[in-house]
């Protein structure tokens, strides 16, 4: 009687705990794929835009004494693979999106937010100090570290908060890196950061990669 009636209400509809697991690791994949839709080829074409864009900055200030800042010329060349960067990961955000809905896509559009509007204010504050002199030592140290420490902290406790822990280990790293690039001074500083994030962003590639064989042989 107990075998006909648990029968019955795993095939009229009943909890099925085979169901409930599959449904559990559905929503699971789904999440991981939306806080982590980056794949391999733009991890490394990120690791381009730290090495050439922070290389690039380090080339037009390492001989300053004072420290003044990046001039315009190579600003400019660090701008256009950041404005690349953008628009990849703009797609491949979507595309992650794909058929998500419901808590996931919510947590997704609240992260995104946060991230964007952390970016935001921590180069807002560099307008102030882009006319500093030598008077202003922030100047020389701010625009390369402060940033990246700022929205490494913070994206790294975001992702501790929504348990996305390989998140949560890329953020910090990037504000260890920024940090500890500040013992390089303000010129040497850009070539630190450019040189480890490079570095950490060739790791991800290699992660995501790694994982993405996993799942296919997995399936």
């Amino acid at each position: 009687m107990n075998q006909t009636s648990g029968a019955a209400a795993t095939d009229g509809g009943g909890f099925d705990p085979r169901q409930a697991a599959a449904a559990l690791d559905q929503a699971s994949w789904a999440a991981r794929r939306s806080f982590a839709p980056t794949p391999p080829a733009l991890w490394a074409f990120r690791s381009l835009v730290a090495i050439v864009g922070c290389g690039s900055v380090w080339l037009s200030v390492r001989d300053q004494h004072p420290y003044a800042g990046p001039t315009a010329p190579y600003v400019a060349i660090a701008f256009v693979p950041v404005v690349i960067n953008i628009i990849w990961s703009s797609i491949a955000l979507r595309r992650a999106g794909t058929g998500v809905s419901g808590p996931v896509q919510r947590a997704m559009r609240i992260w995104l937010s946060i991230m964007l509007g952390v970016w935001i204010v921590a180069y807002a504050i560099t307008a102030p100090l882009f006319h500093a002199t030598e008077g202003h030592p922030a100047w020389g140290w701010y625009p390369a570290n402060a940033p990246f420490i700022i929205v490494g902290l913070v994206g790294a406790v975001g992702a501790v908060v929504l348990r996305v822990w390989p998140m949560a280990g890329i953020c910090l790293t990037l504000a260890l890196i920024a940090g500890a690039a500040g013992f390089a001074g303000p010129a040497g500083s850009w070539l630190i950061i450019g040189i480890g994030i490079g570095a950490m962003m060739l790791i991800g590639a290699a992660y995501t990669a790694r994982a993405q064989r996993r799942s296919i042989v997995g399936s």
